[in-house]
């Protein structure tokens, strides 16, 4: 069983401070169909189901979250996303495969997954397998704004999917937030990080939506370089970077925090959050590229 320590972000106050990780984007070694945005950041399949490997552009550091938004989609194909790391070099490779399963892991040093909530949830060491096809989830209001995997903590705010601002936004949001939609539907978030173990190996975790499909692969090379693998496959026709924030608590995560010290001190006395979600429909949020509808809040009279 894995040791466990006390949860710590990238930059995280306990003990030595570590840098900023450098922004995700994508490496300009990319399969054949693959075109990626001058930014860096953004990743489609021009033509054909195949030949959409892609890789970052860095080695990933312990615990960084590598994690993409699927933007578009191709009715037509059969296979979603494929997600990984490698510590095969994508600048060493003759020719990127045309497939990311099996022929990049073939080569060794690989291991990549095809999306899917059941099949990337594994169990942990002497636990049982109940726990990996059912795990508890707490009502969205009490969810910790941090997302602890292993040693490492990530802030929850960007990791869940939102849907375009409309008329049912808010319900399509909350869906998000359960993580009941199929995991490569559209707008969905999907990451892939490494843990470091004391042995020197590490293990590989899967985030889709901001939920942790446990250890997807053990053993892997903690001290070579890995890189991450996004394979956009068949019905995934396009996928964007999101960039995280390790170093410092951001407004999303301090307003979570504080509407749950609310919800905790009042207890039932809903007041304070009525009188918030006044405040918020007040703000003008327009102007700062805000969407109202991003805010979701419970119908307290009922």
């Amino acid at each position: 069983m894995a040791a466990v320590s006390d949860p710590v972000g990238l930059g995280a106050p306990r003990g030595p401070a570590r840098p900023e990780p450098p922004p995700t984007r994508f490496h300009p070694v990319h399969g054949a169909n693959i075109r990626v945005d001058l930014s860096g950041t953004r990743a489609t399949r021009v033509e054909s189901f195949a030949h959409g490997v892609c890789f970052s552009r860095e080695p990933l550091a312990p615990g960084q979250l590598f994690l993409v938004e699927i933007e578009e989609k191709e009715l037509g194909w059969c296979g979603h996303l494929r997600l990984g790391l490698t510590a095969l070099d994508p600048a060493s490779l003759a020719a990127v495969p045309e497939f990311s399963l099996p022929d990049l892991v073939s080569l060794g040093h690989t291991w990549v997954f095809a999306i899917t909530r059941h099949h990337n949830r594994v169990p942990r060491e002497g636990r049982p397998e109940a726990e990996a096809l059912a795990p508890s989830r707490p009502p969205a209001l009490l969810v910790e704004p941090y997302l602890c995997i292993e040693q490492f903590r990530i802030p929850r705010d960007r990791l869940v999917g939102r849907s375009r601002p409309g008329l049912y936004s808010h319900l399509l949001d909350q869906l998000y937030e359960l993580n009941v939609l199929p995991p490569t539907a559209r707008r969905s978030r999907l990451g892939v990080l490494f843990c470091p173990r004391p042995d020197g190996t590490a293990d590989m975790h899967i985030v889709i939506n901001g939920e942790d499909m446990g250890p997807s692969a053990r053993g892997l090379p903690a001290a070579q370089p890995l890189y991450a693998v996004v394979d956009v496959f068949a019905s995934t026709k396009s996928v964007r970077l999101i960039q995280l924030e390790y170093g410092c608590k951001n407004t999303g995560v301090g307003c979570h925090a504080f509407l749950q010290g609310i919800f905790l001190t009042q207890r039932w006395n809903l007041q304070p959050l009525q009188l918030l979600r006044w405040q918020v429909d007040s703000l003008p949020l327009n102007r700062l590229g805000i969407h109202k509808s991003e805010f979701t809040f419970y119908d307290f009279s009922r």
